[in-house]
């Protein structure tokens, strides 16, 4: 079972002359990782640009969300920032590329803002949320915010961003909804799933 909050996971493939079979989530596997959710909505997006950035999003209670994220095609930079109130790793993020090639995953509990830029045109990314989409609860904090400064792989032209996007908040004056649950964030490693 793995102390970090966030996962970074290779689920493992299963290949022959015909292909390959990848089972990506099976609760009792993922359990054993330290993962308990139970998943209610799967999303899937395209981003036809290299440079499209989404984030960084989250949803407030009583709908916040947790994520398993996973690239289906092409290639993506995936990263997560701890939002939790009182924890010693407030505001700093971790990152990993994730590829439809590759197959790893990144799960990003409850509590932390998720967004991704796409590495590669027509880059595909599926996940699975913990709770339904709400519109009353979306939430978001600037990709670009300087007090947190992810190092964002950019083209030279910059960012593709939505509207909502351009004009998200800072984190300063962000008054967490969410609590710190004595698990600091760490550089991820990776777990292969049993």
């Amino acid at each position: 079972m793995s102390s970090n909050p966030v996962q970074l996971i290779r689920p493992r493939r299963f290949g022959d002359d015909r292909g390959w079979f990848v089972e990506s989530w099976n609760r009792d596997r993922f359990a054993a990782l330290g993962i308990r959710c139970e998943f209610v909505q799967d999303n899937h997006s395209m981003s036809a640009a290299v440079g499209t950035l989404r984030g960084l999003h989250f949803q407030r209670p009583p709908h916040a969300q947790a994520k398993l994220v996973r690239c289906l095609r092409g290639r993506i930079f995936d990263v997560a920032v701890d939002l939790r109130k009182g924890s010693p790793t407030y505001g700093h993020w971790v990152g990993a590329t994730l590829t439809g090639e590759g197959g790893e995953q990144l799960f990003v509990p409850v509590g932390f803002a998720h967004g991704f830029v796409t590495l590669e045109p027509g880059s595909e990314v599926a996940y699975k949320t913990s709770a339904a989409y709400a519109p009353d609860c979306d939430a978001g904090i600037r990709w670009d915010d300087p007090t947190i400064g992810v190092e964002w792989p950019l083209p030279a032209h910059g960012p593709t961003l939505s509207a909502k996007d351009q004009r998200q908040p800072a984190l300063a004056g962000f008054d967490t909804p969410f609590a710190y649950d004595g698990r600091p964030l760490q550089p991820l490693g990776e777990a292969l799933v049993p």
